[in-house]
């Protein structure tokens, strides 16, 4: 199995993408009008829940409280956000079919704000007790980091056992994230769907 899976050119539907999630796949498109091809990296980025390493200066800026985080508040402007950059992945079809896992209770946001401004924030998938996280976006500094910290915290109060990240990238290797082979990965995915989580009380 190569990085990169079938294409799919027609309209994405919500639930084969929930079932994509729980095979390891996960679609990018790309550009923001461009076709939709599935991927299962190998080697597979994941940041440990009991191992997520935060930086002092986000420490300090966690302390001072510059942010407010919420969740679920905005996840429309949150994938907008994300996307709106030179280069992006999300396209115009996926930021649909996101918005719908959304109102069907599977698509999640994490948002900082700066009093009434959405400075940053993250969205992601959540099936079982496995988060997939999607994509980030910071209009003030350390915004979404924040977001991620939140989350890490969260995630593990409410049991989950899998934060996905899909690749590794610098910003991301601070965090104590770590790549791990796909079979690992599958064996740690099956065991964390099966579980018994919610992301937000019913």
């Amino acid at each position: 199995m190569s990085n990169k899976e079938s294409r799919q050119p027609e309209r994405l539907d919500p639930e084969i993408v929930l079932a994509a999630y729980r095979l390891g796949l996960f679609p990018m498109a790309e550009s923001r009008t461009g076709p939709v091809s599935w991927y299962s990296p190998d080697p597979r980025a994941i940041i440990p829940l009991d191992a997520f390493n935060l930086p002092r200066s986000l420490k300090r800026t966690i302390r001072k409280g510059i942010f407010s985080v919420c969740l679920d508040t905005a996840f429309a402007e949150v994938i907008r956000l994300c996307a709106h950059r030179d280069e992006t992945w999300i396209s115009e079809e996926i930021e649909r079919t996101y918005v719908e896992l959304f109102a069907k209770g599977y698509a999640h946001s994490v948002e900082s704000w700066q009093g009434a401004l959405l400075a940053g924030g993250l969205y992601g998938i959540a099936v079982g007790g496995a988060f997939f996280g999607e994509s980030m976006f910071s209009l003030r500094p350390d915004a979404s980091k924040v977001a991620l910290a939140f989350l890490v915290d969260f995630l593990r109060a409410r049991g989950y056992a899998l934060l996905d990240v899909q690749f590794m990238n610098e910003h991301l290797r601070q965090f104590g994230t770590r790549e791990i082979p796909r079979q690992e990965y599958l064996a740690r995915l099956g065991d964390a769907v099966r579980r018994d989580v919610r992301f937000l009380p019913a």
